[in-house]
């Protein structure tokens, strides 16, 4: 059974730390904001920078991502249909956790544990 989020995120000091993950937590969230980081883009181009993400599971989290405000979806009435994603205000004050996240990343993400305690 899945654990049951808090609706209210006042209730300890740990709790806005979940509340913030909540907008990112999805699978592929975080590389869609940073790849968005560079600029708007098209669905497929989207696509072809993570070949792993299904076209189902992309099209979830573009649209967890816009119902919360992180990013703009923008629709041109022409055929075939155009479709480009942004990020919003909202969505770029992300940017220096997104930045943090791969930075980090960077630096311990292929260090296996072993290494990591040998390092410390």
């Amino acid at each position: 059974m899945p654990r049951i989020r808090h609706e209210r995120f006042d209730c300890s000091p740990g709790c806005t730390v979940e509340g913030t993950l909540r907008y990112i937590d999805g699978k592929w969230k975080g590389v869609v904001l940073y790849h968005l980081l560079e600029g708007t883009l098209r669905f497929n181009e989207i696509r072809r920078r993570i070949p792993n993400c299904t076209q189902r599971m992309l099209t979830n989290q573009l649209r967890e991502l816009e119902a919360d405000g992180l990013i703009a979806r923008k629709v041109y009435p022409q055929v075939p249909p155009k479709v480009e994603y942004s990020l919003t205000p909202r969505g770029r004050s992300l940017e220096p956790v997104i930045t943090a996240l791969e930075a980090w990343g960077d630096a311990n993400v292929a260090l296996s544990p072993q290494t990591s305690q040998a390092a410390a």
